[in-house]
C-alpha cells in the first residue's frame, strides 16, 4: 500500500485538519484502527502523530472523542488552542499545526528511513527537502483526485511517492454499521 521497505523505521505525521478535509471531500471517513493496522502491517512502525487544534467552542467539541481514542490506542497526540477570530461579523477558527509536524518531523528525521505524511499542503515542499537530504525517504498521503485536487501540484512533484487516499479508501474506510436491535434490546432490558 504505502511501498515502504520493512527495514528501516516510519514515522507517520498526520495533519488532522487537512486529512479531515480531504476525506470529506472523497466523501469518507477514516477508522483509525484500520489504519493503524494497514500501517503496522505495512512497515516498520515507530510512532503515528496526529496534530489538530482544539477550540472551547461547542461547535468543535466533536474532536474530543476522536482525540481522546486516538491517545489510548497507538497515536501521539499533539494539539494546541484554536484562536477564534471574527472579522465582518463572520467567525472563523485558526489553529495551524504545520510547526508542530515540521519540528517533530526534523527532530526525529535522524531515527527513521521513511516519513509518511498524511497531508496535501503545499507549505510541506521545504519541509521535505530537508527531510530528503537527510536521506528519508518521504511519502504523501493525500488527494489529487478531489475537484480541485487537495494535494498540492508541488508537494506531489516533490516527495519520494504519493499515495492517493482514494486508492487505499477501502483500507481505511470507517464502516458504520446498523445495530443488532436485539442486542440493544437487550442491553436495555438489562439496565431496567
Amino acid at each position: 500500500m504505502f511501498g515502504i521497505d520493512n527495514d528501516d523505521k516510519t514515522l507517520v505525521l498526520i495533519d488532522g485538519a487537512n486529512m479531515y478535509a480531504t476525506t470529506k471531500a472523497l466523501g469518507f471517513s477514516v477508522d483509525f484502527q484500520s489504519l493503524y493496522e494497514e500501517l503496522k502491517a505495512n512497515c516498520n512502525l515507530l510512532r503515528i502523530y496526529y496534530y489538530t487544534a482544539l477550540a472551547e467552542e461547542d461547535d468543535r467539541i466533536i474532536i474530543k472523542p476522536l482525540v481522546d481514542w486516538l491517545t489510548y490506542n497507538n497515536y501521539t497526540v499533539v494539539t494546541k488552542a484554536a484562536k477564534i477570530i471574527i472579522k465582518d461579523g463572520v467567525k472563523k477558527i485558526k489553529g495551524n499545526m504545520d510547526i508542530e509536524l515540521a519540528i517533530d518531523a526534523m527532530l526525529l528525521a535522524p531515527k527513521v528511513g521513511n516519513i509518511i505524511i498524511f497531508s496535501g499542503d503545499g507549505d510541506f515542499c521545504p519541509l521535505v527537502r530537508a527531510l530528503q537530504q537527510y536521506g528519508v525517504r518521504v511519502t504523501v498521503a493525500s488527494s489529487a483526485a478531489t475537484h480541485p485536487p487537495m494535494c498540492a501540484d508541488d508537494l506531489r512533484k516533490q516527495v519520494d511517492k504519493f499515495v492517493e487516499l482514494a486508492d487505499i479508501r477501502d483500507s481505511i474506510i470507517k464502516q458504520y454499521q446498523t445495530p443488532d436491535i436485539e442486542a440493544v434490546k437487550e442491553v436495555i432490558e438489562i439496565a431496567t
